[in-house]
């Protein structure tokens, strides 16, 4: 279902740097998972540019794994559910609505993509997609917590919305919605997704005017010790251990450089001076 005969398996572990065992187990699954967020990139570069995001297995295995790209939600679990499959695991592929800065009650569309994979007698959450992703797969139960990252994440079992019942999950911040300074980051339910519903799914934000995808790049490395993000021209730089965020803003034409030396993007000539014009322009606009 997941076009795993479609996947180099081989590159893609090598890429990643997963020596290690394949047999479909929670140690393999760990151990794939914490590489596949800490080595591949993360941007929406093809939606801002292109208005363009292909879902194929082979397109973004080129692009995330041989071209040094990045991509986002659905191309980093199409990717990771090809390799599950041709691992040998079962799983299940689930929809989230994003609820960072939304109200509960005026939902945003269910577009982020995670598996909820079913290994050793559990079933655990696993999201590589998010950018900031957590670094292990999260036990599917109340209550449970990831700490594998330098930020924590935690699971709950709750109303979400419009009264409905499902799961949200939780990061460190200064929102209402959860106990102990949490907020909740995304909210999903267990409904089966297919390859098909993520194509919707993607079209919607690829290339809908009101996708912020469409209207400004936005790029993501994650590290054990920082978290960088590019938003348009604005690059932070959050570390864990309640530090100040540190913020600059990029001239345009610096902008390439700073994606090769910082977050691990490459861009050829001809896309660089693409992104350049579009930033120069967006600049001029704001």
């Amino acid at each position: 279902m997941w076009s795993s005969e479609h996947l180099d398996l081989d590159a893609y572990l090598t890429h990643l740097g997963h020596e290690g065992d394949r047999a479909p187990t929670l140690d393999t699954l760990r151990a794939v998972q914490r590489a596949h967020v800490l080595t591949l990139g993360w941007d929406t570069l093809d939606s801002f540019l292109y208005q363009d995001v292909r879902l194929d297995v082979p397109s973004i295995q080129d692009k995330l794994v041989r071209r040094g790209r990045g991509g986002y939600c659905y191309e980093h679990t199409l990717l990771f559910a090809a390799a599950l499959e041709k691992l040998g695991f079962r799983f299940t592929a689930v929809s989230g609505r994003v609820q960072l800065g939304a109200d509960s009650t005026t939902p945003r569309p269910p577009t982020h993509a995670m598996l909820i994979v079913d290994v050793e007698g559990t079933r655990r959450l696993v999201d590589v997609g998010f950018g900031a992703s957590p670094l292990e797969p999260i036990d599917l139960t109340d209550g449970a917590r990831s700490e594998a990252g330098p930020w924590p994440y935690l699971l709950r079992r709750q109303i979400i919305t419009h009264g409905s019942p499902g799961w949200a999950v939780h990061q460190l911040g200064d929102g209402p919605e959860g106990p102990e300074g949490w907020t909740v980051r995304q909210v999903f339910t267990e409904t089966p997704q297919y390859p098909i519903d993520y194509a919707v799914g993607n079209h919607f934000v690829a290339t809908h005017p009101r996708s912020p995808f469409v209207t400004r790049p936005y790029v993501q490395r994650l590290s054990t010790d920082r978290h960088d993000t590019l938003d348009a021209l604005v690059w932070t730089t959050e570390r864990p251990g309640g530090e100040a965020p540190v913020t600059e803003t990029v001239p345009p034409p610096k902008v390439p450089q700073l994606l090769a030396d910082v977050f691990g993007i490459r861009t050829d000539p001809q896309e660089a001076e693409l992104l350049v014009a579009r930033l120069t322009e967006l600049d001029r606009q704001s």
